[in-house]
């Protein structure tokens, strides 16, 4: 009996899987070191992806097959990579080729040697992982600056008019000019502070900062330039439903590329945000009723 045909239906499964995500991790790998500008990254990403493919060898020495990599993932990861950079795609895709404790089990029984190959490689590839340096990801505390300034203020901003103006192109109008007014002023109040604490890549900082700040405006507006004049409140909605996305998506790239905790860092910014939307709304309301302004 071969090794293969000792194995269970559900550990072979589990190895095929492992082969396959070995065979497409070294791909993946091979194309960031190929874009990667670094001497120092390029260098750990090609060994990593020798190591994926070193991987995929033992597996392949217990399916004898030719397993062939996922087309479609390689493409989504390239998407990824070029929209939020190699750090947060390494990260993900160590956690997706995890194996569960149960499978890796009946892993060290039924084939050893490659249970102590899995160990030994997956501690090997985290201090790769931690010897990687993506410049992005030191200008983090700058992005987040910046949208969190945009998200308070422009929610509040925005939750505050649109219910004294109860138009959504004068919302978006008076979002357009407080956002771009407000994001140079950030970003300029970022470098000169960057500045007077000796920082080198000031510029840099700032840019990164007035570039989170502006993004997230043109987010923040957009539902109230799509939709009609008198639909300010579905507009509204969707502006919230939009800041919540943000945060969302924002605290899982930082969980996931900088592994700080998620939920607690999501929970305190999404708070934060509504809290100051309600407060700014009755505000409108109430400014709108003893100024007696009622705009048609």
């Amino acid at each position: 009996m071969t090794k293969k045909e000792s194995l269970s239906t559900e550990l072979l499964a589990a190895v095929r899987k492992a082969q396959k995500d070995e065979e497409t991790g070294a791909l993946i790998y091979a194309y960031m070191a190929k874009r990667e500008k670094s001497p120092e990254n390029k260098k750990l990403l090609e060994q990593m992806s020798k190591d994926e493919k070193k991987h995929a060898d033992v597996w392949k020495s217990i399916t004898n097959e030719n397993i062939m990599p996922s087309k479609s993932r390689i493409f989504f990861k390239k998407v990824l990579i070029t929209i939020l950079g190699f750090t947060f795609v390494v990260k993900s895709m160590e956690k997706e080729e995890q194996v569960g404790q149960a499978t890796y089990e009946e892993m060290k029984s039924s084939i050893p040697e490659a249970a102590k190959m899995l160990a030994e490689e997956r501690k090997h590839e985290k201090v790769l992982y931690n010897m990687l340096d993506e410049e992005r990801l030191h200008y983090v505390g700058a992005m987040v600056l910046g949208l969190n300034d945009a998200l308070v203020e422009l929610t509040g901003a925005i939750a505050g008019v649109t219910f004294a103006l109860a138009n959504c192109k004068l919302v978006a109008l008076t979002g357009i000019i407080t956002g771009i007014s407000a994001t140079l002023s950030m970003a300029a109040s970022n470098y000169l502070a960057e500045k007077a604490d000796g920082n080198e890549d000031a510029l840099k900082s700032s840019v990164y900062t007035g570039g989170a700040y502006l993004v997230t405006v043109v987010l923040m507006v957009l539902p109230y330039l799509l939709f009609p004049n008198n639909m300010y409140v579905a507009a509204f909605a969707v502006m919230i439903a939009t800041v919540l996305l943000i945060i969302f998506a924002f605290n899982y790239y930082i969980s996931v590329a900088k592994e700080q905790p998620f939920f607690k860092n999501f929970l305190q910014m999404a708070i934060v945000s509504i809290s100051v939307a309600i407060i700014s709304f009755g505000i409108g309301l109430l400014a709108k009723k003893l100024l007696g302004i009622d705009v048609m």
